[in-house]
This record gives structure tokens, C-alpha cells and sequence, in this order.
């Protein structure tokens, strides 16, 4: 009896000690997330609070505004940044629309298809797509200078680079598509149903967060992109983007009156963004672990 009472008194310390252990780690965890969350939001917050200063509009050495104002966001639209605003938003809704049907057409093909040189082809993306794509800047923008789509025209330039090599992003849709099974393919096709209409009707609607995250990601890359942007749209304020067009502000000539506005530039910009994700995160998070079942 007392034997038994001993094992029960340690499995009972044991399971203690264990759950002991779990919140003080689930409490540490949490605490490292808040500090990281808070470290994380400082610019957002600094960048914000910038944005209503009315007092001047040169960089000062406090947070908080003295004096409070929409000025800067009335002056925003007054300058150039509308059009900037309009050409990332053609740029990235474009881009988003063509990369997206070009990723889940090449992803169920990968994932459905059976053909000669199926896997040395998927080898042969995946190794091109680790190189830099700053490898490839100088003759790209060799190539659009020559066909005429650089600066004023840098807008379908950039679309055309950036979906130019959608197809070698089927990685995470192509390993969502793999978790569905084949056997609602062949239903299809008994009856009746073409290759086509097993992707449209049948795929597609099993695969509504793999979708999101193929848009949101397409949406996001040309909609912060600054380095070949700037490359590529210089001299013409016609052609820039919003990232390029608000770099601009922040040389020694324009930065005493422009910093302001570009601070309220900078919050209009993640606001599309921020609300993309507030919306779509659960479609988000189950494509990114959806997709990274199979590969």
C-alpha cells in the first residue's frame, strides 16, 4: 500500500512539475513576444505620430507633436504622389491577377501531370530561382530600354518582369495541391469533365487558402519593391512608383519640407496592406502550412 501510495504521490509530483514547467515556459514565450511586438511597432508609431506634426516639417529630435494637424496628408494629394500611388496599384493588382493564374496553372499540372522530364524540370526552376535576382538587372533593363518601357513607360515594364517568371513559384501551391486527392480528378473526368473544369470547379474551390496566399503574395512583392523599381522608373516622376517617387523626399534638398509628407505617405501606403492581411490572415496562415505538407 505504501509503495503504491509513493508511485502515486510521484507521478502526481511529475505531472506538477510538468505543468509547472509548461507555464512558466508558455509565460516567458509570451513575454519575448510582447517585448519583440512592441520593439516591432515603435517605427509604425513614430512614423504616425510624424505624419500629424504640423509645426515644421524638417526631422526633429522628439516623438510626440507639438502641434497637431492634417496638413501634411491635404498636401500629400497636391504633389505627385497620387499618380506615384496609382502606378503601384496598376503594378501590383496586374502582377497579382497574371502571377497568380500562371502559379496554380503550372502547380496542377506539377502536381497531376505525369510527363518525360517532369522532375529534372521542377530541379532545374527550383536551382534558377536561388541565383539573386540582381544578377539579372543590368540586362533587363538593357532589354526594356530597348522596347521603350523604362522610365515615363516603366510601369508595363515592370509588370512584364515581374510575372516573366511567375511559373517558378509553384513550391507551396503545388504541395497543397498534392494533399488533395486525385480520385476527385478522375470522378471528373468519368464524367465527363475536361482538365480545365477539374481545375476551375473542382481544385479551385478545395483550395481557397492557397489562392489567397498566391494573391497576397503576388500583390505584396511589386507593392514594396524599391531596388529594381528604381532601377528601372528614374527621371520621369510619371513612371515612378510609390516607393521610388517618396525616396526622392528624402535627399538634402526636399527633406526640410518634404519629411512630413513622407511620413504620411509612408502610413496611407501600409494601409491597403495592413488591411489585406487583418482580413485574410486565416486563409494566409493555412496556405503557408497547407502547402508545406507535401512538396
Amino acid at each position: 500500500m505504501n509503495k503504491a501510495v509513493t508511485k502515486e504521490e510521484k507521478a502526481m509530483r511529475r505531472h506538477m512539475g510538468l505543468r509547472a514547467t509548461r507555464a512558466i515556459s508558455n509565460t516567458v514565450i509570451h513575454i519575448l513576444l510582447i517585448v519583440i511586438s512592441i520593439v516591432w511597432l515603435i517605427p509604425f508609431i513614430f512614423i504616425t505620430l510624424q505624419s500629424f506634426r504640423i509645426e515644421n516639417a524638417m526631422p526633429v529630435g522628439y516623438v510626440i507633436p507639438h502641434q497637431w494637424g492634417i496638413d501634411n496628408y491635404i498636401n500629400l494629394f497636391k504633389s505627385d504622389f497620387p499618380k506615384w500611388y496609382l502606378n503601384t496599384f496598376i503594378v501590383a493588382v496586374v502582377t497579382a491577377l497574371i502571377q497568380t493564374i500562371i502559379v496554380l496553372c503550372m502547380s496542377y499540372t506539377l502536381s497531376r501531370f505525369r510527363f518525360k522530364m517532369r522532375k529534372p524540370l521542377m530541379r532545374f526552376m527550383l536551382i534558377l530561382g536561388m541565383f539573386p535576382g540582381m544578377l539579372t538587372m543590368i540586362i533587363l533593363y538593357r532589354v526594356l530600354a530597348d522596347i521603350g518601357l523604362t522610365q515615363a513607360n516603366a510601369v508595363p515594364g515592370l509588370i512584364l518582369v515581374y510575372v516573366a517568371s511567375s511559373g517558378m513559384g509553384y513550391y507551396v501551391s503545388k504541395g497543397f495541391f498534392d494533399t488533395i486527392p486525385k480520385s476527385l480528378d478522375e470522378a471528373a473526368r468519368v464524367d465527363g469533365a475536361s482538365r480545365a473544369q477539374v481545375l476551375t470547379r473542382i481544385i479551385l474551390p478545395l483550395s481557397k487558402p492557397i489562392v489567397i496566399y498566391t494573391i497576397l503574395t503576388a500583390f505584396m512583392a511589386p507593392w514594396g519593391d524599391f531596388v529594381f523599381a528604381r532601377y528601372v522608373s528614374f527621371g520621369t516622376s510619371s513612371g515612378m512608383n510609390v516607393a521610388v517617387g517618396m525616396y526622392n523626399w528624402l535627399n538634402n534638398d526636399m527633406i526640410t519640407t518634404r519629411y512630413t509628407m513622407f511620413c504620411a505617405g509612408g502610413v496611407i501606403v501600409a494601409i491597403p496592406v495592413a488591411i489585406l492581411f487583418m482580413c485574410l490572415q486565416k486563409y494566409y496562415v493555412e496556405g503557408v502550412t497547407g502547402g508545406a505538407v507535401k512538396g
